[in-house]
């Protein structure tokens, strides 16, 4: 059971992982090891998530999404299984924390009587400036 907030829980049987060979440098163990960690985690049918999870998830994961709404996560970062899946797991989890938090309502406000009056104000005095600047033509 992996705890992402005190609401949502992620059951590891939810989360497939396979191993893959890491790009990059590594020597002759790159072309024998498959250290790289492909982690998926299937947004759309997990029993886990709320809808309003899912669609900020949803957002937040761009193109790691696929079409049938499964997630995927790739770590490569280190040379070692272990230490990938513990990060392709970290980078999940945080993730789903980013998710998790629903965004603050905009409450609509209006400028003060006083905000309005030195808007126009300075509007006026600009308008001054400019006028003042501008050629007067000559009387000949």
């Amino acid at each position: 059971m992996i705890r992402i907030n005190p609401r949502i829980h992620i059951d590891e049987s939810e989360l497939e992982e396979q191993f893959v060979r890491s790009s990059g440098p590594g020597g002759q163990n790159v072309n024998k090891v498959a250290t790289a960690v492909e982690l998926r985690f299937d947004v759309r049918h997990s029993p886990s998530l709320s809808a309003g999870v899912r669609l900020r998830l949803g957002r937040l994961a761009g193109r790691r999404l696929t079409k049938d709404g499964v997630l995927v996560i790739r770590a490569e970062r280190f040379r070692t299984q272990e230490q990938n899946r513990a990060d392709a797991r970290a980078r999940l989890v945080a993730l789903l924390r980013e998710a998790a938090v629903a965004p603050k309502r905009r409450v609509k406000t209006r400028p003060t009587l006083a905000a309005k009056e030195r808007r126009l104000k300075s509007k006026t005095k600009r308008g001054t400036v400019k006028r003042l600047r501008r050629e007067t033509p000559r009387e000949e």
